[in-house]
């Protein structure tokens, strides 16, 4: 008799990457458990406090659209964007709550109010959720997108489940890695690997999967990294298959302390790497500023980044760290 999967998200083939039951990171096993989780939140050295408020410099009113190749990008705060070109407006991992919790009372607060107020928004053709973390998704958010917009929904296997359990009413496509979804007008999304995990509970930790996206346009590739340990070869392999992508985007934040979070989040100076590998022409930073999730300091991302890409001997103009309402654009 063959045995029910007790995944609560997907059910599908085995993979380099699915179990059967479970999604991993090929060769790199996870090897952090509960005891690990109970001794960082205890260990109270090299924490640091947040201020109440860190109050972004501009909110963003985003044109209705931008055409061809020009590309416009805006930081809603923490991993959210809205990323416009080609036509369409695409919002990656939108939050727009007060908290990037489970519960509305207790959870990390944001400490700035989103770049883009939630009515100023164009309307909305594509979201794309890199996994299932809260400050990546988030069904109030999803659910208020869905009514006022109808947007078409791309994820990762499993996650698509976990929106629609949650009333998330929208059309849904799941991806695996090396998957594509065409969005119409030669514009593409691919997911591709990242090395970290998921978890909404305490009881389906891997359930669903975890990506990266690559969108594919008219002025060239843009590559988005919700969440990712560092390994090399998913860097030096974007490269390979989508040549050398116009805009990286990736996380700067919520990396310490090492020792806890180095399979799971990059470090600036691990981004900096990631940056150079890929062969992207500019890069922006996100994952910090808005949520403490970690122990560094609100502002340390951004003082370790200037510091990584110097030496690194990379231009500061080439990879900036945003802060919520900044927006970076091209011409194309």
């Amino acid at each position: 008799m063959t045995r029910k999967s007790r995944n609560a998200y997907y059910q599908g083939p085995p993979s380099d990457h699915f179990d059967g039951e479970l999604f991993f990171n090929p060769g790199r096993p996870w090897n952090k458990g509960v005891a690990d989780l109970i001794r960082w939140n205890f260990k109270r050295d090299g924490k640091e406090s947040w201020p109440d408020t860190f109050p972004a410099p501009a909110r963003d009113v985003p044109p209705r659209r931008v055409e061809g190749a020009g590309l416009r990008v805006t930081l809603i705060g923490h991993a959210s964007f809205l990323i416009q070109t080609a036509g369409r407006n695409m919002l990656v991992d939108p939050v727009w709550s007060e908290r990037a919790s489970p519960f509305s009372f207790a959870g990390p607060k944001r400490v700035n109010p989103p770049g883009v107020a939630f009515d100023d928004l164009p309307r909305i053709d594509v979201v794309l959720v890199t996994h299932n973390h809260y400050d990546h998704l988030d069904v109030a958010t999803l659910r208020r997108l869905a009514a006022a917009h109808r947007p078409r929904i791309v994820t990762p296997l499993g996650n698509d489940t976990i929106m629609r359990e949650a009333g998330v009413g929208a059309e849904f496509e799941a991806l695996d890695w090396g998957d594509v979804a065409r969005l119409g007008d030669g514009l593409r999304v691919h997911a591709e690997p990242a090395q970290h995990w998921s978890a909404r509970g305490l009881f389906d930790r891997r359930h669903a999967l975890w990506a990266a996206f690559v969108i594919d346009g008219p002025g060239g590739a843009i590559y988005h990294v919700g969440d990712t340990g560092f390994h090399a070869p998913q860097f030096s392999e974007i490269r390979r298959k989508h040549g050398p992508p116009r805009l990286a985007i990736l996380p700067i934040g919520a990396y310490e302390p090492r020792w806890f979070m180095r399979e799971q989040h990059i470090d600036p100076d691990e981004a900096v790497r990631g940056f150079k590998l890929t062969g992207a022409a500019r890069a922006v930073g996100h994952h910090w500023g808005t949520f403490k999730l970690t122990d560094e300091g609100i502002e340390r991302p951004r003082e370790a980044l200037e510091a990584a890409l110097r030496a690194h001997d990379v231009p500061a103009h080439r990879f900036v760290a945003l802060r919520p309402g900044e927006v970076w654009t091209d011409e194309g």
